[in-house]
């Protein structure tokens, strides 16, 4: 049986940061959210999100968001292509709990069974928001 010592597990899960939601506020043809939702304090550190989740009760599934610099954003329907079930983001990857397909940072498959990439949003910066184009 292997032992793993407390202080040497802490500092690997105190470094993990948890997922961020948001609800974001639609208007209009979209959804908008602040750019410093991608920012935590650690440490009085401001560091900053790979991605954040867009949960409204207006979205029958939620956006994963992710960050690739202050000007380029992916926006992701977390719906799988494959049998339309609710991923889970996990990184810079999403990946269906039911079948085991795995999507890219960008919604393209990575491991099927999932044949298809996955429904993808135009992000618009604008000053301090960012805004999730809905309509394709």
């Amino acid at each position: 049986m292997m032992c793993v010592s407390a202080s040497v597990l802490l500092p690997v899960l105190s470094g993990c940061q948890s997922t961020f939601y948001t609800a974001g506020v639609v208007e209009g043809n979209g959804i908008s959210v602040l750019k410093s939702d991608f920012t935590y304090l650690k440490k009085d550190q401001p560091l900053q999100r790979d991605y954040i989740i867009v949960r409204n009760a207006a979205l029958q599934f939620p956006i994963y968001l992710y960050k690739f610099s202050e000007e380029e954003y992916s926006a992701i329907l977390m719906k799988c292509s494959h049998q339309g079930n609710e991923l889970q983001a996990s990184g810079d990857h999403l990946h269906c709990p039911a079948h085991g397909s795995e999507f890219n940072n960008k919604g393209n498959v990575a491991h099927g069974p999932a044949e298809e990439n996955l429904r993808t949003f135009k992000v618009t910066p604008t000053g301090d928001k960012l805004f999730i184009d809905l309509r394709a």
